[in-house]
């Protein structure tokens, strides 16, 4: 069972008054800087040091920047801008120093150096020095090679030249440091969206990346901005008008925003402040959706598809809609939640983007009069079929299935009520649901099973899904609700774990799950609540000792060792008895976990509408692609 929470110790005194210097607080609180020190923290030490190159390049002087993932571990990004100063501060430093190691210092306070930049608090570069084993500082200025090396955010020695230059720019070499992260080992996919999102967003600048590890290496350069983007999200999907493309300046502010329609259910909304995503919204994606959906109801009423007193939500909006918001704030101006620039909180952004998207899309409906019925006819299925699946719920709720006590018959629920310390595992069949039940820690983990292969959600409107019997037991089970009545606060599990056999058939289950919680609880997956438990493959006994391998590779290295053992292959669950379930897949001390993340929201959106989608050729090109890596042997 998860640890609840120590008691502290009752003595507080001056004593317990702690003074930070430097850059100690960075490697005592890490999370407060670049939110975790797992693989999305380690990813945002590049992301502040290619932010730094790109500021460079809003402020017109870098054209070209390069990312490299050297062999050793270690990450290289070189720009061709100004160079950072080398001279020396009036802190007695040079300038260079200043800015990677004291917090809160930088050139970003300087409205005259960095009219527009994604840097808020001056602490980018500093921290990235603090949390790495080794840091290189190579500037290329004034016709020379200036060069700081520093160990765990202190430098070695102070700078110095060691060459000359024809010219400018800086060059970043880091090791993250193994004391701080869980895994230091780069992931080339993480990177590659980081980058190809700010190629993107900055028309003309060229982005080179190179993974030394692989011999692999790729270029993105887009002169069509997010509009661009929008193409790319919606390639093999069945687009209903040509992209929207939106751009004004107001208050000093400038607002760009591509909107395209497709005949999907389910939506993709991306935001940029300064070409930093901002992955949890803000105000400026507010405006966003309350101009759409003014605009597409005002209109709507004009062709006389609303009648008065009618009007489509912002959830109707939603359905098919791909989109992007960015926009660029003065840097003095600007307001991010946190460090890590995951909401923006500027008030007023709110009211000029809504004004802004509002014009532009008056003016196109009124331009392409047929592309505009194309998406108000579009939201109005919608709104028809919200209308159904409320009506289909409520019948439900008549029968009291979805409130109250009527947890379904098939869930063993646990004995604890805190969801943070309550886990519920969905498990594939009758036979391994009774194994999970009776092997179960019954105080805190609880066992759902379901009956064969659940509904395909990707294509299923809301009143089929509240109607397919093994779905609505899940959604019961869960206790949070779905649609425009879910709920994220009333979660009755924070660890959901998706157990399926070992073959075929169990990962197609766990897909037809992954693509319902993608599709329709997504705020489960980014709240890091689900999982895919990984159960052994084979069991291996030689007399009395026993050992349970994972996969092929691991099969081979112990068959080597582990002389004259017999073998057993697992091709279900339902094959192991409740001990062996428990102690190989369910406890918490041995049991391997896959926690399911959404790095690239787009990239996860393209794949299962292209897997589980009524598109055949993408889905067949894909197989085709692929067909020889799959594991056919299971």
């Amino acid at each position: 069972m998860p640890n609840k929470p120590k008691t502290v110790s009752s003595e507080y005194g001056a004593s317990q008054i702690k003074v930070l210097e430097g850059l100690e607080p960075v490697r005592l609180r890490p999370g407060m800087y670049i939110g975790s020190t797992d693989s999305k923290g380690l990813h945002h030490l590049i992301t502040e040091i290619v932010d730094n190159s790109v500021d460079e390049s809003l402020a017109g002087f870098t054209k070209n920047i390069i990312v490299t993932l050297n062999q050793d571990g270690s990450a290289r990004i070189e720009d061709d801008g100004r160079g950072i100063p080398t001279g020396m501060h009036e802190s007695g430093v040079s300038a260079l120093e200043v800015a990677m190691t004291k917090l809160h210092a930088g050139a970003k306070f300087d409205s005259n150096t960095y009219k527009v930049s994604g840097g808020l608090h001056g602490v980018g570069a500093s921290v990235v020095n603090a949390l790495s084993e080794w840091l290189i500082a190579e500037i290329h200025r004034e016709g020379k090679i200036f060069r700081q090396e520093y160990h765990r955010g202190q430098p070695v020695k102070g700078v110095e030249i060691v060459g000359k230059s024809n010219h400018t720019g800086t060059i970043t070499s880091f090791l993250p440091d193994k004391k701080i992260f869980t895994d230091t080992s780069f992931n080339t996919q993480i990177i590659e969206q980081s980058i190809r999102e700010r190629a993107y967003i900055i028309p003309g600048l060229k982005f080179y990346f190179r993974d030394d590890r692989t011999d692999y290496e790729k270029t993105f350069y887009f002169e069509g901005g997010i509009k661009s983007l929008v193409t790319h999200v919606n390639l093999d999907k069945k687009v209903l008008n040509d992209t929207i493309y939106i751009s004004a300046d107001s208050d000093n502010i400038n607002v760009e925003a591509a909107v395209q329609y497709t005949d999907a259910y389910s939506e993709i909304v991306e935001s940029f402040v300064n070409v930093i995503n901002t992955r949890d919204g803000g105000t400026h994606l507010t405006g966003f959706r309350m101009a759409l959906t003014r605009a597409i109801n005002d209109y709507a009423k004009k062709i006389g598809l609303l009648k008065e007193g009618e009007a489509f939500t912002g959830d109707d909006t939603k359905e098919g809609l791909t989109a992007v918001v960015a926009v660029k704030i003065p840097t003095e101006r600007i307001q991010f939640e946190s460090q890590t620039k995951a909401k923006l909180n500027n008030p007023e952004v709110q009211g000029i983007v809504n004004t802004v998207v509002k014009a532009g899309l008056d003016t196109y409906f009124e331009e392409h009069p047929s592309d505009a019925r194309n998406v108000v006819e579009k939201i109005a299925l919608a709104a028809r079929a919200r209308l159904a699946a409320r009506a289909a719920k409520e019948a439900v709720i008549r029968k009291g299935e979805l409130i109250g006590s009527g947890l379904p018959g098939k869930l063993a629920d646990c004995q604890e009520k805190d969801p943070a310390f309550s886990e519920l595992f969905i498990v594939e069949g009758d036979s391994a649901g009774g194994s999970a039940k009776q092997g179960r820690d019954r105080k805190y983990q609880a066992i759902l099973p379901l009956k064969g292969k659940i509904l395909n959600t990707e294509r299923a409107h809301l009143e089929k899904i509240i109607n397919f019997e093994g779905l609505k037991d899940l959604v019961i089970a869960l206790g949070m609700g779905i649609g425009e009545t879910l709920n994220p606060a009333k979660l009755r599990y924070h660890r959901i774990v998706i157990m399926t056999d070992a073959d075929v058939d169990g990962q197609h289950i766990e897909t037809l799950l992954l693509t319902f919680f993608y599709r329709h609880m997504h705020s489960i997956i980014e709240g890091g609540y689900l999982y895919v438990a990984m159960p052994p493959l084979y069991r291996l006994q030689a007399g009395k000792e026993i050992k349970y391998v994972y996969n092929d590779e691991e099969l081979v290295k112990l068959n080597s060792t582990f002389k004259n053992a017999s073998m057993q292959r697992y091709k279900g669950l339902g094959e192991m008895n409740a001990e062996q379930l428990w102690d190989t897949t369910m406890n918490p001390a041995n049991r391997i976990l896959k926690q399911v993340t959404i790095d690239d929201a787009a990239g996860a959106d393209h794949t299962f509408d292209m897997l589980m989608g009524d598109e055949v050729a993408p889905r067949k090109r894909f197989i085709q692609t692929y067909a020889k890596d799959a594991n056919l042997d299971i």
